[in-house]
């Protein structure tokens, strides 16, 4: 018997399961996830899961992670500090493109070099420059390299990367190992977020081996990527952003492994996102595009997943302007009320009893705040430094916390650094004031909603009359904007095109009309045309309501909150290699490699060289990740024009895919 364990680390929980050969889930457990160390709610739930199977630790064969970690990150804008070497650009480009966005006020130094279509060097490489900016910023935890036409020709991202860990020590992403294609730009910005989560990836994916390894757990340990394929735990060190909607893609793995769908949306409701996908002919669709997460546009091959802020954890902001007022949640994820009374009663009790006891509601009332031990802070200003030691090691109300209002600003930033957690009333409090979790602190959860019922809107009138009835409002405006996350994503992926932006005609009056089902003169009717699989904890609570608004089945499987561990475990090990061959001039045939190009007087003999290099690379780095039963497929796309009558060679794209199952561990 091969038991394998699948564990996925959420904004919130942490899921295990336990799967008898790849055929029947034996058990599954959930444990709080330990922001401070991730990994004591990794070992939570896992000894949870062996309790509840009895069965020994060394009987498993292999382990495999699932995680939102980077998604969340790159949604919530955290992560460590990093800079760009930017080569063979103009320092223009690093606003025009959104690099300044990416890089949130890290450094970037713009360097001459750089290479042309061909692969010839456009200027020399400027070493000194390069030298000056490593001896005058400190406190980075990651570097990404990316020059012009490097996918032509690497030497000077190579060349970079060599000298920065030399001088330095740091991680350093070179933008080609990230991506096979052309965009400068765009594989800059693959490169700044990919620099910017090593640190955050390599302390779970180290504090997780660690911890298996203290629970008598040996089995090799593999990781799902973002198009929801495995890889091993050292590849993902090295890239970690393809892992970024690494748990959605286990999700939707799983999704069609429970349900056997064929046809269908998934979503996935977590305590940070909505991630939401659909299962054509019983596979995920991937983004041709690449994963587009947190705003930004990355190069990184992944499912074709809309995610979103919303989730059991969003925030609840109060809708005070109009005669209607209201609440809309999200984007970003806050601690509930009643999870921070549950580690702190005391404390968040006697706070939230003196708010009710006063005669208006306070700008800051039910938001708490709290530092993640362990996290460093180097690199902070001198008022987030006063923030850290006043908060010191206690949960503090905001009230106390800011004594300014320059000092939310730098709230903002010590959250975004994953420094600070905030609470606040989320959808889980609402949850609980309605009797439909019991997790944690149902009498805080009460009292915050009362607190923020007690707002006033337009008219003058309070925001609800009741905790109760506020709580009914933020469960609405959850489906209300599921659906409108679900109608989005089915007009995305309709074949037919519309010619409007899907988020408009999700919101658009006839879409609307429809769903309420319009009869006058016109009879209107709108609905998903599919099934929709809906996924986590929180999913059996919240989407019997998102599927009677859309007016479609709604299909709630056994497992569904755990859906992402059961993806972890039976998804395969898969390696892709791609690389180009260029026609420079008539009659040449120049295949880019990583070591330089080489030139051929026949296309097919360059096609063959190249096709055996990727070949090699994608087999061994397979293998080397622990796969066996190994099988590989190749793909060319070779572009040619009609010159004079005849097909003229462009250009061509091989891309090498070598997968297989992971080898398990003799028990």
């Amino acid at each position: 018997m091969a038991l394998a364990l699948g564990v996925d680390t959420g904004g919130t929980y942490t899921d295990a399961v336990l799967i008898r050969d790849e055929s029947d889930v034996i058990a599954s457990a959930k444990a709080l996830t330990t922001r401070a160390d991730l990994a004591i709610g990794v070992g939570q739930a896992i000894q949870a899961v062996l309790d509840q199977a009895l069965v020994s630790p060394d009987q498993i064969s292999m382990a495999s992670l699932s995680t939102t970690l980077a998604t969340n990150a790159l949604v919530e804008g955290q992560g460590g500090r990093v800079a760009l070497i930017y080569i063979g650009f103009k320092d223009s480009d690093l606003e025009k493109h959104g690099l300044q966005d990416a890089l949130k006020g890290d450094p970037a130094l713009v360097l001459s070099g750089g290479h042309s279509h061909a692969g010839g060097e456009s200027a020399p490489l400027n070493r000194a420059a390069l030298e000056a900016f490593l001896d005058s910023h400190k406190g980075i935890s990651g570097y990404a390299v990316a020059a012009q036409f490097a996918t032509r020709n690497p030497a000077h991202e190579l060349e970079a990367a060599r000298v920065i860990a030399e001088r330095t020590g740091a991680p350093v992403t070179c933008s080609h190992h990230l991506s096979a294609k052309l965009n400068g730009p765009k594989r800059a910005v693959t490169a700044v977020l990919n620099a910017r989560l090593i640190g955050m990836i390599d302390g779970l994916i180290g504090r997780a081996q660690v911890r298996l390894q203290e629970l008598g757990i040996t089995a090799p340990m593999m990781v799902v990527r973002g198009d929801g394929a495995l890889m091993s735990a050292d590849q993902a060190r090295e890239r970690p952003i393809e892992t970024i909607l690494s748990g959605p893609a286990a999700s939707i793995v799983g999704a069609s492994w429970l349900t056997g769908a064929e046809n269908a949306l998934v979503s996935d409701i977590g305590g940070t996102t909505t991630d939401v996908a659909l299962i054509r002919d019983g596979k995920p669709a991937i983004d041709p595009a690449g994963a587009r997460v947190g705003g930004f546009r990355t190069m990184v091959e992944a499912v074709a997943m809309r995610t979103h802020g919303l989730g059991g954890d969003s925030q609840v902001h109060v809708v005070t302007e109009g005669l209607r007022g209201g609440v809309f949640l999200g984007p970003r994820r806050v601690l509930p009320v009643s999870l921070i009374a549950s580690e702190a009663p005391k404390a968040v009790h006697a706070v939230l009893d003196a708010q009710l006891r006063a005669t208006t509601v306070g700008e800051h009332d039910t938001r708490f705040a709290r530092r993640i031990p362990g996290i460093h802070a180097d690199g902070l200003g001198a008022r987030e430094e006063a923030l850290l030691e006043r908060l010191g090691d206690q949960v503090l109300p905001l009230s106390d916390l800011l004594r300014t209002r320059m000092e939310n600003g730098a709230l903002t930033r010590l959250v975004d650094r994953g420094i600070v957690q905030v609470s606040g009333v989320t959808p889980s409090d609402a949850s609980h004031v309605l009797g439909r979790l019991d997790s944690w602190d149902a009498e805080a959860a009460r009292k915050a909603l009362e607190l923020m019922a007690r707002k006033r809107i337009g008219t003058g009138d309070m925001l609800a009359s009741a905790p109760e009835v506020l709580a009914h409002m933020i469960v609405d405006q959850l489906t209300e904007q599921t659906a409108l996350t679900l109608l989005e994503t089915a007009f995305a992926e309709e074949a037919q095109e519309f010619g409007v932006p899907s988020s408009d005609l999700a919101r658009h009056v006839l879409t609307q009309k429809g769903l309420a089902r319009h009869r006058g003169l016109l009879a209107l009717d709108t609905s998903i045309n599919v099934d929709v699989v809906g996924l986590g904890a929180s999913a059996p609570s919240y989407y019997p309501a998102v599927g009677d608004r859309l007016h479609c089945r709604m299909i709630l499987p056994e497992h569904a909150g755990v859906a992402n561990a059961i993806g972890a475990v039976v998804g395969r090990l898969t390696l892709r290699r791609s690389g180009t061959v260029t026609s420079p001039s008539e009659g040449r045939y120049r295949v880019h490699l990583e070591d330089g190009p080489q030139d051929f007087n026949d296309s097919d003999a360059a096609l063959a060289l190249l096709e055996s290099v990727l070949r090699q690379e994608a087999e061994s780095a397979v293998r080397q990740a622990g796969a066996e039963d190994i099988r590989v497929v190749v793909d060319r796309d070779i572009r040619t024009a009609r010159i004079e009558a005849q097909e003229v060679f462009v250009e061509a794209m091989v891309t090498v895919e070598a997968s297989g199952r992971p080898r398990v561990a003799s028990g």
